[in-house]
């Protein structure tokens, strides 16, 4: 058993903060910091990767749109899909990223 880190990681005024939890073939897990008005620019991965919602409220793109997602909200991407995410209210935006199989 693993127990994952609770904190983490420290806001980035310059970019998206981001600290890597967990790493091995079948499963990687990142957690990220967005402060209001940052986003993880659109990009895909050769992966699924889940989305969690931890703290805040931020918009989710995808091949189906856009949507706005609170904590515990949970969005999905499939391999290859292009997809980004803004933290675009007054709050920082925090999230768990789930990417499996790990890329690479």
């Amino acid at each position: 058993m693993i127990v994952l880190p609770v904190d983490g990681p420290a806001p980035r005024p310059d970019r998206p903060s981001t600290v890597l939890l967990h790493d091995e073939p079948d499963v990687r897990i990142v957690r990220f910091h967005l402060t209001p008005g940052q986003e993880v620019p659109p990009h895909t991965s050769p992966s699924s990767v889940v989305i969690q919602v931890l703290e805040g409220m931020g918009t989710f793109d995808g091949a189906d749109g856009s949507v706005t997602l609170g904590p515990g909200d949970t969005v999905v991407y499939a391999p290859n899909e292009l997809h980004s995410m803004r933290a675009d209210r007054e709050e920082p935006l925090r999230f768990l990223a789930v990417i499996t199989p790990r890329p690479g």
